[in-house]
């Protein structure tokens, strides 16, 4: 297994570990001190669980090798489970909208929440704030879009938790409707966040790629020694990692291998700045009487 995956999968069991802990203190707390906000916040995170689980299922399935049906290997398993944690995040983030705007309509309960329940929830936000760090800073280094989505639900859960306080704060101060508008808000929040996470999945599964990226990876190949002119280039995600194919001219007077010792550098040039393992160089001769007698 490589450093890639064990990162990833790191994170990924220390996110289902956090929830298992926060859900079974949050509902414990909830239900015993009267919080229907913690309560909910609570079963939010027992559903997390599962988004957790579907992206370490999803890193476990790309860590395969290549097979005859996957001869580039099974590194985009990695963004179908993004998209699933995408898909979980928003059906929670509308939850919590809707939920939040139902309350305006209810009559309001007369139950007042214990205050040590406001500390469970402003500890919780800590707490998975903490866990939203360390992922978001791992996913960045090991360049893992999985991992990067479950960060954002991390976030996400730390901001749910940061609205359930602010709404037993305020069933305490006699504000109940403090608690729909701050619901309402962090469930806006978590809906945008899921619409990136899944915007980005989608691009990288049709095989879209960062225009400003790929012109920077064409800016340094065409300034390798030995390549006069560039005329294609087109990359796609795998997975984590990049696929590039360019078609670079050289002088036709080199031999096979002095054509060859530039497509070398090439890659070198792109493993080195880019971290790209995957390049197809085509060699085609340069036209002097097109471009001009470079040298």
């Amino acid at each position: 297994m490589d450093k890639h995956s064990i990162s990833a999968e790191k994170g990924a069991y220390i996110s289902i570990a956090a929830y298992i802990f926060l859900s079974a203190l949050k509902l414990s707390f909830g239900y015993f001190g009267d919080s229907k906000g913690l309560w909910a916040d609570g079963l939010n995170n027992s559903t997390d669980i599962i988004a957790s689980i579907a992206v370490l299922i999803g890193l476990k399935i790309s860590k395969r090798p290549p097979d005859g049906n996957h001869a580039y290997g099974h590194l985009r398993a990695e963004t179908i489970a993004s998209l699933v944690a995408a898909f979980i995040m928003i059906t929670v983030g509308l939850q919590v909208v809707f939920s939040a705007v139902e309350s305006f309509f209810q009559p309001k309960s007369t139950t007042v929440p214990n205050m040590l329940t406001a500390y469970v929830a402003i500890f919780s936000a800590i707490f998975m704030f903490g866990i939203y760090r360390y992922n978001i800073v791992l996913s960045k280094k090991i360049n893992s879009s999985s991992l990067y989505a479950v960060a954002q639900d991390n976030r996400s859960d730390a901001l749910v938790s940061v609205g359930a306080f602010i709404g037993i704060l305020g069933t305490k101060l006699g504000i109940p409707w403090l608690d729909a508008i701050a619901a309402a808000v962090v469930g806006i929040i978590i809906c945008k966040t899921a619409w990136g996470i899944f915007r980005d999945a989608s691009i990288s599964l049709t095989d879209g790629f960062d225009d400003q990226l790929l012109q920077k990876i064409g800016q340094t190949i065409s300034s390798t020694e030995g390549v006069k002119d560039m005329s294609e280039i087109k990359a796609r995600m795998h997975g984590s990692e990049i696929l590039l194919e360019t078609t670079v001219h050289v002088n036709p007077l080199l031999t096979v291998i002095q054509g060859h010792d530039i497509t070398v550098k090439i890659e070198e040039n792109l493993l080195q700045k880019y971290n790209i393992q995957h390049v197809i160089v085509h060699i085609e001769p340069f036209a002097f009487h097109k471009k001009g007698n470079r040298q």
